[in-house]
């Protein structure tokens, strides 16, 4: 009887040191990765976008103009990168991604632009209207009313909104020209309707441009044409401008996201101006990251 309670009180005193050590190593744990760089912590590691888009480019700019040596821009997809985000965002985990605004993503998630003193990635954007030489005299009523689409980044939030939670992007952009028709009444009035001509719209995956595509469409529609919507690669969506193929595009990001497609192609097409003021692009974190600006990567 008395060895088994020097027995009992020896597994005890065990257990009690085991559990002690272990709160240590965890507490240890915690405190060597709050001594961590937000480098260690991300593995010097930008997520991004599709490789060749002007976001790309722009941010390996940013990692040299920085001196960020250590840093690599990783090449996904809007789609992969948003994964990445959510996943980091559910674990409070910190996280930098190539961002933009308008996106849906800052208002599913608490986001933030880092300062960027050097203005590396520029002013604030404006999405031009890009078409076809040609489209006045073969399409005028489409040229007419693209040369007066304007809105802003509200109107083209509500409807990635109405996307992201489930509606078709086409129905998605009816809806807001239904739902908006004292504005398209504005862009539509004199202009002569059509009788199911057909032109086309080329967009690319991402989000914004995907929306405002769609309601481009909408909008011509509503004038009588029978609109072709294409997703193509940022490559190839400028050549066919170029060379007339397609017809109409509304996400142009300038002057930097596709500035170099802009210059390349400039002589081959026609740029009716801006259709949205107000864009930007950058470095985002989850505002629960203890970081402010590009130069705290160092």
């Amino acid at each position: 009887m008395k060895k088994t309670a020097i027995f009992i009180l020896l597994m005890l005193f065990l257990s009690f040191a085991i559990v002690g050590c272990s709160g240590t190593e965890n507490t240890n744990s915690k405190e060597e990765d709050t001594e961590k760089s937000v480098g260690d912590l991300v593995n010097y590691t930008i997520t991004g976008i599709e490789p060749g888009s002007g976001m790309m480019g722009v941010t390996q700019t940013a990692i040299e103009e920085y001196g960020l040596d250590k840093w690599i821009l990783f090449e996904s997809s809007e789609a992969a990168m948003l994964a990445s985000l959510n996943s980091a965002y559910k674990n409070q985990e910190p996280i930098i991604i190539t961002g933009w605004v308008p996106h849906w993503m800052f208002s599913e998630w608490d986001l933030k632009f880092l300062e960027d003193p050097k203005q590396i990635f520029g002013p604030e954007e404006q999405t031009h209207t890009i078409v076809r030489q040609g489209l006045r005299n073969d399409h005028p009523s489409a040229y007419d009313l693209m040369d007066r689409f304007y809105w802003n980044p509200d109107n083209l939030a509500d409807v990635m909104q109405s996307i992201e939670h489930g509606n078709e992007p086409k129905l998605a952009g009816e809806e807001w020209v239904k739902n908006h028709s004292e504005l398209v009444k504005e862009w539509t009035e004199g202009i002569p309707t059509v009788n199911g001509e057909e032109v086309s719209i080329v967009h690319n995956s991402w989000a914004d441009v995907i929306a405002g595509s769609n309601v481009a469409a909408a909008l011509l529609e509503t004038i009588g044409y029978d609109v072709k919507l294409i997703q193509v690669e940022a490559a190839p969506l400028w050549a066919g401008l170029a060379k007339g193929d397609v017809d109409i595009f509304v996400g142009a990001w300038l002057p930097t996201n596709h500035m170099a497609y802009y210059e390349e192609y400039k002589e081959k097409i026609e740029d009716l101006g801006a259709n949205l003021d107000g864009t930007r692009i950058g470095l985002v974190v989850p505002e629960y990251m203890d970081l402010n600006s590009i130069e705290d990567l160092k």
